[in-house]
């Protein structure tokens, strides 16, 4: 009996309202990949709809009657940001261009009259990205249970401890001399503020991996991870909703290799859009920027025109698990982790914000792997 164990072919998804050219997109391809072909935008979506998540590639034309190439690159970035997206045209219109590939709803653009070889190229290294990606989905649904386990395990006993130490409180009244009360009352308090402190810290945590169930983890054994790479891998697979990726710019005033624990640095970055994006919420023109600045010293900052953080909370931010987020869920506890985090290779953050007028959160990082910044949680 002869068992075929090679891997099955890729589904790529062609869209071109010219029947000639996709004929020749499926000759080109169709030794390698399965492709299926539409002559439309709304097509391709009721393609993808119906496909269960089997389309792992899409190529398609800029101009198309009805709703162009552009459109159906948002939508499907919006809605399938697992597929790989290429755009074809046979114009030379540089400001859509720049403005498709600047919004990230692009991996790669391939010009008309297409050619055989560049086919080939290009899809081939879609495949490539499209193996990456799955990939990290693979390894962030492992990080991802294995979370949640802990959180489980944890959760139970914490609790426990938490209503133990309230009941001890609450009986040492009756049982004791005053000072003996005193002490015993103050040693439960501290007990049960450590286990809710603990309890609080594990749900936040959780709660901040499945909410950025694709958030970009590198391996830290990868080199060359560059802040760059990092913002534009976090943007290319962040659960965006409605129109919220169109408030995101990016700016590159140069760019640095983080040397020091890439994948923390990736959920502190997804923590704080996350806080960005939540602020921009009721703003009439929201927007988001991430500013990469590697000289003289390499920094990333985020900044929002959102109503701004009032003073008092400014104060505690970094020190003290305070939130203006409460009646969300927030616990206040996200920013102390992300300064946690950049102090631990030498880095910190720095916030400034004016109410009424927006934030910025500047994360600082060391000059080389062994340069150690000064602790500034006091800022």
């Amino acid at each position: 009996m002869r068992t075929d164990l090679r891997q099955p072919r890729l589904t790529v998804l062609y869209v071109d309202d010219e029947e000639m050219a996709c004929k020749y997109f499926a000759r080109a391809a169709g030794a390698e990949y399965e492709v299926l072909l539409a002559q439309g935008a709304d097509q391709a979506i009721e393609m993808l709809r119906n496909d269960s998540g089997r389309t792992a590639v899409l190529v398609t034309d800029f101009r198309m009657p009805g709703r162009n190439g552009a459109d159906l690159l948002r939508q499907v970035a919006a809605e399938y940001p697992q597929i790989v997206r290429i755009l074809v045209t046979a114009y030379a219109d540089k400001d859509m261009l720049l403005q498709t590939v600047n919004s990230g709803e692009v991996f790669r653009i391939l010009e008309k009259p297409l050619g055989l070889q560049a086919v080939r190229d290009v899809l081939a290294l879609a495949r490539e990205r499209h193996r990456e990606r799955q990939s990290r989905h693979q390894r962030l649904t492992a990080i991802d249970e294995t979370l949640a386990f802990l959180a489980h395990e944890l959760n139970t006993p914490l609790a426990a401890i938490a209503n133990f130490a309230r009941g001890v409180e609450s009986r040492s009244s009756a049982e004791y001399d005053p000072q003996r009360q005193a002490e015993i009352g103050q040693a439960a308090a501290v007990m049960h503020s450590n286990a809710q402190y603990c309890l609080a810290v594990i749900s936040s945590f959780l709660q901040s991996v499945r909410g950025n169930g694709e958030r970009p983890l590198t391996s830290e054994n990868d080199r060359d991870i560059t802040a760059g790479s990092l913002i534009m891998a976090l943007l290319d697979s962040y659960p965006f909703t409605g129109p919220q990726r169109n408030w995101v710019e990016v700016e590159l005033h140069g760019d640095f290799i983080v040397h020091t624990l890439p994948n923390c640095v990736s959920l502190v970055l997804s923590s704080l859009l996350n806080n960005g994006l939540r602020a921009l919420t009721d703003v009439p023109k929201p927007s988001l920027r991430f500013r990469v600045v590697a000289q003289p010293d390499p920094v990333i900052c985020i900044s929002d025109n959102g109503p701004g953080i009032p003073p008092d909370v400014m104060e505690r931010l970094l020190v003290d698990p305070v939130t203006t987020h409460a009646a969300a869920g927030g616990n206040g506890l996200g920013m102390i982790f992300c300064n946690r985090v950049m102090q631990s290779f030498g880095g910190g953050i720095r916030i400034e914000s004016i109410p009424g007028a927006g934030t910025t959160v500047t994360l600082e990082f060391p000059q080389t792997k062994n340069r150690m910044h000064s602790n500034r949680s006091g800022q």
